[in-house]
């Protein structure tokens, strides 16, 4: 596999053109330019930053063949019957866990995201909305021990780079079962557990990018590791 050097500037004008063409005849048209400038591109960057995680964390993978999220949309509930989609991701999850992410991803882990599109690129870091038993089970991490999640997401170094926690699905009331007046109270409404960080586009179409992915990844490790401790993911020294 050819070494990552960025998304050209023909990956954003595909997505650009899909999004105002978003049908089989288009896609199928243009599709070299996905494969070539988009899927090639984003498995030899999930292939280095694979290694580069190796030195990083250890316990969290990245596999071309499957950290990849398909273009395919699933229009089985949804209104929006566009088939694809006009973005794309790659996921680096713990190698004891599951690859997939979300409610349906029993067993899913904390991990790293990327994410590219015309409009904005950017790194995340967590786990978002996981099922009901993983949700638990980090909410109680919370409620034992509330000062360890405040500890890394409010240290002043992580706060300046990511900001607070990502607020999506936030709950209203703290949960049943919790205390209503627990000092971790914003925390325990939280229904997904990330931080993300843009990328400028300059930095998307270059080799620049694996070095910033790295940064931003390796910064995201406390919040990473203490989600996965929550679920019952070790931390590693090496891939050994």
């Amino acid at each position: 596999m050819a070494s990552f050097d960025g998304f050209s500037p023909a990956a954003f004008r595909f997505f650009r053109g899909l999004a105002r063409n978003n049908d089989k005849p288009w896609f199928e048209k243009n599709r070299p330019i996905y494969e070539t400038e988009i899927r090639e591109r984003m498995r030899a960057l999930i292939e280095e930053m694979d290694v580069r995680l190796g030195e990083i964390a250890p316990e969290i993978i990245g596999d071309p063949r499957r950290s990849m999220f398909r273009i395919n949309r699933d229009i089985r509930f949804s209104k929006d019957k566009s088939p694809y989609k006009t973005n794309a991701g790659c996921w680096f999850y713990h190698r004891d866990a599951g690859k997939r992410v979300g409610q349906e991803a029993e067993g899913g882990s904390a991990g790293f995201y990327f994410h590219f599109e015309p409009s904005g690129c950017f790194a995340a870091g967590g786990i978002w909305m996981p099922p009901r038993g993983s949700l638990a089970k980090i909410r109680d991490a919370i409620a034992e021990a509330p000062r360890t999640l405040t500890g890394i997401v409010g240290a002043p170094a992580f706060k300046r780079r990511f900001g607070p926690l990502d607020s999506e699905a936030k709950l209203t009331r703290v949960p049943r079962g919790y205390d209503p007046e627990h000092p971790a109270a914003d925390y325990l409404k939280l229904q997904s557990f990330t931080v993300h960080r843009e990328i400028e586009p300059a930095v998307v179409g270059s080799r620049r990018l694996l070095g910033r992915l790295s940064a931003d990844f390796e910064r995201m490790l406390p919040l990473v590791r203490w989600i996965n401790a929550a679920l019952g993911y070790r931390a590693a020294k090496s891939r050994i």
